[in-house]
């Protein structure tokens, strides 16, 4: 955990998508303090029709290189979300090419018991993790 899921509007090739799942995570690792192999991620291409995101009235211009993550993680503090946001855009801008214009992070909340992470257990809950 976090589960990380990428909406990418579809043309990205291996090498571009492995690039920008590596520096996502590499970005988590540090903002979250979770564990190296702490890695569940997802990737949607979708063609650019599929996709409509504006700007909330923000003036921001997209572009078709835009990034739209969900990350369903427990609760994590305020410090460590901007933390994150601000480690992506700067990271995903710098490593991947993609500006910050077009990264969008949402953060969707669990518990403990909302996670199996196999074998149909709880790990949180009975105590393996």
């Amino acid at each position: 955990m976090p589960l990380v899921h990428f909406n990418l509007i579809e043309g990205r090739d291996k090498e571009s998508i492995k690039r920008l799942l590596d520096v996502s995570h590499e970005a988590i690792v540090e903002a979250f303090d979770v564990p190296q192999r702490d890695r569940y991620q997802v990737v949607h291409e979708h063609s650019s029709y599929q996709m409509v995101i504006e700007d909330t009235g923000l003036g921001i211009n997209r572009s078709n290189n835009l990034v739209v993550l969900t990350i369903i993680s427990k609760a994590r503090a305020n410090e460590k979300k901007e933390k994150l946001y601000s480690l992506l855009a700067e990271r995903l801008e710098q490593h991947c090419g993609i500006s910050p214009e077009d990264v969008i992070v949402s953060i969707v909340e669990n518990g403990d018991a909302d996670w199996s992470f196999g074998l149909g257990e709880a790990q949180f809950l009975n105590g393996k993790l």
